[in-house]
Order: structure tokens, then sequence, then C-alpha cells
């Protein structure tokens, strides 16, 4: 049975530099915005949500190895950016940051090496490329096997996130969606990671998630450490709108398409 938790984070310190993720299942791009998209009118903060300071914080912009097209990508209403890159187009590996806007000004965290899909990257990721899809995506969803953390995300705990199987080196993959969050590519926002609604339809991939790091490649998420996962976990709080921001350190550096 899936449960979710509504648990508010902890808001820890978060992670600086530029990162990159890697990812095993295949995620749904609905709610993520590429560089060079339309920026959607900005929402209405809901009543009851807690944000006079949060509303008059300016978003993380002009962050360290992202260039002008990138950070137009992101949202206004972003306080919150897990920065994901990857070292080349076609590599396995890649850096994770988590930068996030205070009423003090912006923190960044401790550079965190990752893994992603198996090809490297693509700015349009197909189910079964083995690459990791370029692009800002929101944040909405966490999950696992194990009980929650203290996820400010809603959290969805499940036996269905039970990892079996190897991985491309052969190394065993239990345990690792013990702790997963969702990418919003090309999946329903709201709803558990493991839910296989996909706007997009089946072709575009889906199941994109950050998750515990089994020590090689994967097929298009991004794996880390379960140290640096649960502090991830525990900081991304939905009132900040956090974000990822994916992608190889030349294609983020660009200043145009």
């Amino acid at each position: 049975m899936i449960r979710r938790s509504t648990a508010v984070g902890l808001g820890l310190g978060l992670l600086g530099s530029p990162p990159l993720l890697t990812g095993c299942g295949g995620g749904a791009e609905a709610t993520g915005r590429r560089a060079g998209a339309p920026r959607p009118a900005p929402t209405a903060t809901a009543p009851g949500a807690h944000a006079p300071e949060i509303q008059a914080e300016a978003a993380p912009r002009a962050l360290t190895g992202l260039g002008p097209r990138t950070t137009a990508a992101l949202p206004d209403r972003c306080r919150q950016a897990v920065v994901v890159t990857g070292r080349g187009r076609n590599s396995p590996r890649c850096t994770v940051v988590v930068h996030e806007r205070t009423a003090t000004g912006r923190q960044a965290g401790p550079a965190w090496p990752a893994h992603n899909a198996l090809r490297g990257w693509s700015a349009h990721h197909m189910a079964g490329d083995l690459r990791s899809p370029l692009g800002v995506y929101t944040l909405s969803d966490a999950g696992g096997l194990l009980p929650d953390p203290g996820s400010g995300l809603p959290y969805h705990r499940s036996t269905g996130f039970t990892a079996r199987g190897t991985g491309f080196q052969g190394e065993p993959l239990a345990g690792a969606f013990d702790y997963v969050v969702a990418i919003d590519h090309n999946r329903a926002r709201g709803t558990s990671p493991l839910d296989w609604t996909r706007p997009l339809g089946p072709g575009r991939g889906g199941g994109v998630w950050l998750h515990v790091d089994h020590g090689g490649p994967t097929h298009g998420v991004v794996s880390l450490a379960r140290p640096h996962l649960r502090e991830i976990l525990r900081t991304l709080d939905p009132h900040r709108h956090p974000v990822a921001v994916m992608g190889y350190a030349d294609r983020l550096a660009r200043r145009a398409a």
C-alpha cells in the first residue's frame, strides 16, 4: 500500500556548485520547461501557504555554471535548485549541488558525485535511449521503500520501490529505491513516483528520479549516495518551488541555443 506523508522539510542549509545526476527510470516531462521555452504566468500563492519572506526573495539566478539560456528557463517562483552537471554529453558521471535562495542571500551546498545515464544526455529523451533528459524540471513528490526520513515533499512509501537485479557493471541494485525524488519529466505531479501516467506517451520514457546510487551508470535517472539523497529529501520544500536543472556542463553553460 502506498502511504503519503506531507511532513514539512527541516530546512537544512543547501548544497552548492553546479552538479550533475543520472537516473535509472524513465520520467515525464509534462511539467518541465526547457531552456528557451515561454515562461508561464506567475501563480498566486494559495491562502495559508507560508511565504511573505519567500515571495520577497529573488529567484536563485546566475548560479555558477549556468549560462543565460539555462538561467532563463528557471521558473520565477523557484527558490531551490538541484543542479545536476554532467562531465560531458556522453558521460555517465555528474555532480549534484543544491542551491537555495534565503532571506540573507543565496546558499550553495557541497558538490556531490553522482551517476547519470549510461550514454549521457539527450535534449529529447526517449524510452530506452539510455540517456538522461536535459532541461529544468519541477520536483513535486518523493517516496521509497523505507520510512519517510523527514521529507519536505509528499512522501509515498511502498513495497513497489523494491529494486532487483544488477546494473550495467554487474553491481546489485538492491536498495537503490530506498529513497527517491521524482523528477517531473513525463509524469503527473501530485502522485506517487510509481504512478505510470505518461502525459507525453510511453515512448518519451518515465520514472526519471533522483535515487540511491548503486555504483554504476543508470538507464536515465540520477543517482547519488544515500546520505546526500536523505539531505536533499529533508531540504526540499514545496513552498519554495524546487526544480532540478539537468545537463552536461557545456550545455548548461551555453549563452544561446
